[in-house]
């Protein structure tokens, strides 16, 4: 049974720090690439942060410089360091994974995603 479990999400003011994890079991996490997607009430859900299975990373603009995305191969678990948190980062943070161990620009979309954890909720008060 897949599961992708996140954890670490929480309400913050403005300026703050978050961490999120995502702990992934019944696959061969290792042969996916992995990405967190958010989703805010009245928007569609985006993608934030696209990790090769080799390590290359991608980020959309609206985070560069602020999230690093990481991966723990060997504890099969993503990790999603947040700072410089913005109300407008206020969104349900989804882990998700893609079968292969790559990327491309046509495949960083929702049907392109074979999992999804349940996500976990970030609040950026100002």
């Amino acid at each position: 049974q897949v599961q992708l479990v996140e954890s670490g999400g929480g309400s913050v003011q403005a300026g703050g720090s978050l961490r999120l994890s995502c702990v992934a079991s019944g696959y061969g996490y290792n042969d996916y690439a992995m990405a967190w997607f958010r989703h805010a009430p009245g928007k569609e859900r985006e993608g934030v942060t696209y990790i090769y299975g080799y390590g290359a990373t991608m980020y959309a603009d609206s985070v560069k410089g602020r999230f690093t995305v990481s991966r723990d191969n060997a504890k099969n678990t993503l990790y999603l360091q947040m700072n410089s948190l913005k109300p407008e980062d206020t969104a349900m943070y989804y882990c998700a994974a893609k079968k292969g161990r790559d990327w491309t620009l046509s495949t960083m979309r929702e049907a392109f995603i074979d999992y999804w954890g349940e996500g976990t909720q970030v609040t950026v008060s100002s």
